[in-house]
């Protein structure tokens, strides 16, 4: 296969060195690849870009990658106005060419929010999703030890639904999904996980208030209601979960003065 590849690059980063938000001034540059295997993933094909690349003496295009299993959602990429591309429930490093036809035009983009500000090309910042985690999403109280923990009986219709829940790897496709770049799927989807299970009943109203508030300090906007978050998740997280967030949010904000 032989693509045009519209790749966004960007050298100076959204984010001065004191902290304040500026525009990185990036633009779109084109590159041509040739020989592409239908079978190589999306990421091998920016592997082989970036081999031409360093031969040539310039700069490759910087993407974020780890497991390449479809598990840590590190390879967080806009790919033709999608999150993770054109396949559903698959994340970009489980792409493969072969959902592209010979002699297409790819367009590449790193997420566009400003809580997800961009360190460059296609790497994005998205530390405040660790920050609304360590707002609330863990279970801090004694559950004994591993026997005693697992011999609390959980009927298997909450299980399998806080096992789905726990399936968002937090790779931001949700934000970018959204018109106004909420996180409202990946907060209710960590607040349904906990809160359904006997460990994370103790601290479900503390949690849901601290993470939504640390959710909206970080700048993300109110969820449109458009239901694009679930539509583009790669891992198939339910609309049900934001429902649920509500509905732990507004409890606790009747009978909790915790925040």
């Amino acid at each position: 296969m032989n693509l045009t590849l519209q790749i966004w690059r960007q050298n100076k980063p959204d984010i001065n060195n004191n902290g304040s938000y500026q525009n990185g001034d990036g633009k779109m540059t084109e590159y041509k690849v040739t020989d592409i295997s239908p079978d190589m993933s999306f990421l091998e094909m920016l592997d082989e870009l970036n081999e031409g690349l360093l031969k040539k003496g310039d700069d490759p295009v910087a993407f974020d990658h780890d497991c390449r299993e479809g598990i840590c959602g590190m390879c967080s990429l806009y790919i033709n106005g999608q999150p993770h591309g054109p396949e559903s429930g698959t994340t970009a490093c489980q792409l493969h060419m072969r959902s592209f036809k010979d002699g297409d035009t790819i367009y590449i983009e790193p997420w566009r929010a400003k809580a997800f500000p961009v360190v460059k090309d296609l790497v994005v910042n998205r530390s405040s999703f660790d920050r609304i985690i360590q707002a609330g999403g863990y279970v801090s109280v004694n559950t004994g030890v591993t026997v005693d923990a697992n011999e609390i009986p959980v009927a298997k219709t909450i299980a399998d639904d806080a096992f789905n829940m726990a399936a968002c790897i937090g790779c931001g496709a949700c934000v970018a999904a959204c018109k106004n770049a909420s996180a409202m799927l990946f907060v209710s989807a960590k607040v349904s996980q906990l809160s359904l299970l006997p460990q994370g009943k103790a601290e479900r109203k503390e949690r849901v208030e601290r993470m939504v508030a640390q959710m909206d300090e970080e700048g993300f906007g109110a969820c449109t209601n458009t239901g694009a978050c679930s539509a583009e998740c790669p891992k198939d997280i339910p609309l049900s979960s934001i429902a649920r967030m509500n509905r732990e949010y507004f409890e606790a904000k009747i009978t909790s003065n915790n925040v």
